[in-house]
């Protein structure tokens, strides 16, 4: 039996505030799976997803409490062992002592993202962020009734926010906070503790609450990623266990936040969604005693990033930005095209290689670009660079 397309109720309008853009990727891999379901071999190369499971100590702990029984609600800010190791974390990669009372347990980043925006912001403050940038983060913003503004970083800053861009977004009409990224999505670009420096001096003395997006620290290649927590305490940092410690689909991140804030956090985390799935917090406990896995999953990426950067200028893409960290390569396709989402959908089409058009992440230049993610097998970066150069042969 077909059943008829749902109608729309007669008077029944959606908010304003939701009003935002899809997040294009999710299209894509719906596309990509309607393929896959006609029996074609796609190569994902769309989604920032690692292929690896999480850390086999983390589905142990987690296997073990769900055997042990019951699951309960947990503290609001999180379980209270996790909070002290997320702490001890940050004094044994970093060199900072971090009190837990600052450590808040997220639904992912995601969930991050939204108590950190509802905390320091107000409706219709102006929020800085980098273009390309990932897309949620002005999509959040507006949906929570925040204008994002973006910032179109340049080459010669090497694709980073920089003091006198700041500056110069704050003289237009003042801002409120900015939000970093380091390694950023979709460009993998890392900023080095100068730049990171002096971006968050600009910030203070500007009177700007700072953010600093740090979900693919651990997977850095060109040099160590510096923490905001490093530079100063009036920083919130959110970070996630979805990509070093390869677990997306358990919903579980963190915040570091200013001195004093945790109390404004907890209250949110209360009301919106009580506390975060008790049993990805014990994974997430366990997951820091899994690093030695975790890194030989890293090393992977580090072949793939290497598999991809000598093999797209041998098909034709010379030109991408570099990849200092995360498992992305954002690649300028304009030698091929204008219109780089029509140009992914035919490739998708023709060689089943799944990639991410530029659009998703720059409203100015994104049309000239593609997101490639290196996050699953070797051999699967060297079967989509076949498949790649086949398809530009035609193009």
């Amino acid at each position: 039996m077909t059943l008829p397309s749902p109608r729309a109720v007669p008077g029944l309008q959606p908010s304003r505030r939701s009003a935002v853009a899809p997040f294009i990727v999710m299209d894509v891999m719906e596309h990509a799976a309607r393929i896959e379901a006609a029996g074609g071999r796609v190569m994902h190369l769309e989604v920032g997803q690692p292929a690896a499971p999480a850390p086999l100590t983390a589905r142990r702990a987690a296997a073990a409490a769900l055997e042990a029984g019951q699951v309960t609600y947990t503290a609001a800010l999180g379980i209270p062992a996790l909070r002290a190791r997320i702490a001890r974390h940050y004094e044994e990669i970093h060199g900072v002592a971090i009190d837990p009372e600052r450590v808040v347990v997220t639904n992912g980043s995601s969930g991050g993202f939204i108590l950190a925006f509802l905390a320091l912001f107000e409706a219709g403050d102006r929020v800085a962020i980098a273009a390309p940038g990932y897309p949620p983060y002005r999509h959040v913003l507006s949906a929570l009734g925040c204008e994002p503004v973006l910032i179109e970083t340049r080459a010669e800053d090497r694709h980073a926010l920089t003091p006198e861009r700041l500056i110069e977004a704050h003289r237009e009409a003042p801002l409120k906070g900015v939000l970093v990224a380091s390694p950023g999505n979709p460009t993998g670009t890392m900023m080095d503790r100068v730049a990171l420096t002096a971006l968050h001096a600009c910030a203070r003395d500007l009177g700007l609450a700072f953010v600093s997006d740090e979900i693919y620290h651990g997977l850095d290649y060109a040099f160590p990623a510096v923490s905001a927590v490093e530079i100063a305490d009036d920083v919130t940092v959110i970070n996630s266990f979805s990509k070093y410690f390869c677990m997306t689909g358990w919903r579980v991140g963190w915040m570091v936040v200013p001195p004093g804030l945790s109390r404004t956090m907890e209250r949110l985390q209360q009301n919106l969604s009580i506390s975060v799935p008790t049993l990805s917090q014990i994974a997430a406990a366990a997951a820091f005693d899994g690093r030695e896995e975790m890194d030989k999953v890293k090393a992977g990426y580090e072949e793939n990033r290497r598999i991809l950067t000598a093999g797209l200028p041998a098909v034709g893409l010379s030109h991408f930005l570099p990849a200092d960290g995360a498992f992305y390569l954002y690649a300028d396709v304009s030698a091929f095209t204008g219109d780089s989402a029509a140009f992914a959908t035919r490739m998708l089409d023709a060689v089943h290689v799944a990639t991410t058009p530029g659009v998703d992440f720059d409203p100015f230049r994104g049309k000239q670009f593609l997101r490639l993610s290196y996050a699953s097998s070797a051999a699967d970066m060297r079967e989509a660079m076949e498949r790649i150069g086949t398809f530009l042969k035609g193009e």
